[in-house]
C-alpha cells in the first residue's frame, strides 16, 4: 500500500512532527514498506488460533509478599548527589 506525500504530512501533523520535503519522501517509502509487510501478515490464516496462544507454557514466578525492613534515611541519602534537611535536593523543574 503506497502512501501519498499528503498522507505522510497528515500523519506527521498528527504526531506533531515537522518534516521537510526530503524527509516526507524518505518516510513515504519507509511507511509504505511497513504497510506492505502488514498486508502480507493479514493474509495469514489465524481463524483456528486461540487469542491467547503461546509457543510455550507460561507460569507466574511469584515470591511470598512478606514485609521487609526498609533502609534508614541516612542510608538512602548517603548516595544522594545533593541533600538538604534530610531530603533529596533537586533542581527546580518549573519556573
Amino acid at each position: 500500500m503506497a502512501l501519498s506525500a499528503d498522507e505522510v504530512r497528515y500523519i506527521a501533523r498528527l504526531a506533531r512532527v515537522a518534516l521537510d520535503d526530503d524527509e516526507v519522501e524518505r518516510l513515504q517509502e519507509q511507511l509504505s514498506g511497513i504497510l506492505d509487510h502488514f498486508e502480507v501478515l493479514s493474509e495469514i490464516e489465524t481463524d483456528d488460533v486461540p487469542p491467547t496462544a503461546q509457543t510455550f507454557d507460561m507460569t507466574n514466578v511469584e515470591r511470598p509478599d512478606e514485609p521487609q525492613p526498609s533502609a534508614t534515611r541516612d542510608d538512602v541519602l548517603a548516595n544522594a548527589p545533593r541533600q538538604e534537611d534530610g531530603y533529596f535536593r533537586v533542581r527546580a523543574v518549573l519556573d
